[in-house]
């Protein structure tokens, strides 16, 4: 078969297993071929009339047979892009979201530009935020923790991929690896999805890593509650803590950080217009 004739048979088979992709279909079909063949999606378009060996052909079906069953591209491809960085992602990890980019933004306009600010990413799965902050701040001093082995795996990974050396990587849950010390900065995008939300019934959640969806004990607010009651015993005075948290809990973890004796307490908005994350001054 030739490269068109495996992309028009994958655009086919995406748009009848999910008629809502659109255009989005033919996209995920270039990457999943140009995975396939090992080489540059340009290479597609500019050669669609070569042949595809039986083997790779086999190989790009397979992994439409996925897609098409629901699995997430990022974890057949083992790649995503944030921040312009290019990713390794796998099933250990959540995949990083764009919306997730505004914790990134909001650490960026808190945090100093010129100072060597000390910064905490708590839960960091593949080191998307801690890894961002870093290529834009090579100064700060970065801890990033995670109670999961194989997502710090992922994650130093990534940081080795990408020489950035400043990031330090622990493992232990939320505040337990920092011991006494204090950061300027802290980051954290926890598990906020209730363990009976409908969403987690979507094809593609069923993929990724419970761990990273979930609190324990299914209370969707329970891991945001130990980091806004926690954090005041890390942060420098002055320090802020950035939390992202779903759509429709801002006024809950704006309650919590008030609470817990934050100043400047005020939720962001996504793209979408959602208020995706929340921050206050020690």
């Amino acid at each position: 078969m030739t490269v068109e004739a495996l992309l028009n048979r994958g655009r086919q088979r995406l748009s009848a297993a999910e008629p809502e992709t659109g255009a989005a279909a033919g996209l995920e079909v270039e990457l999943l071929l140009a995975h396939a063949l090992a080489v540059p999606r340009a290479r597609l378009k500019s050669h669609p009339e070569a042949p595809v060996e039986p083997t790779a052909a086999e190989r790009f079906l397979a992994l439409l047979g996925r897609r098409a069953a629901g699995e997430p591209l990022a974890y057949l491809t083992g790649r995503r892009e944030f921040w312009s960085l290019d990713l390794a992602v796998t099933p250990e990890v959540l995949i990083p979201r764009p919306e997730t980019e505004l914790l990134v933004e909001r650490a960026l306009a808190v945090g100093s530009a010129t100072e060597p600010l000390r910064a905490a990413d708590l839960g960091t799965g593949c080191g998307a935020v801690a890894l961002a902050l870093a290529r834009e701040r090579p100064g700060w001093r970065i801890v990033a923790t995670d109670v999961s082995a194989p997502a710090l795996a992922v994650a130093r990974a990534n940081a080795a991929a990408l020489a950035l050396s400043q990031v330090e990587f622990l493992s232990g849950s939320w505040f337990e690896p920092l011991g006494p010390a204090r950061f300027d900065l802290i980051v954290s995008n926890p598990p906020y999805v209730a363990a009976d939300d409908p969403a987690l019934a979507s094809p593609a959640l069923a993929f990724e890593p419970p761990l990273a969806l979930t609190p324990p004990g299914g209370d969707a607010l329970a891991s945001l509650r130990v980091l806004a009651r926690g954090a005041p015993a890390h942060l420098a005075p002055g320090g802020w803590l950035l939390l992202e948290h779903g759509a429709t809990q801002g006024h809950e973890v704006r309650a919590e950080l008030v609470a817990a004796g934050f100043a400047h307490v005020r939720s962001h908005r996504d793209l979408a217009g959602h208020e995706r994350m929340t921050e206050g001054q020690r």
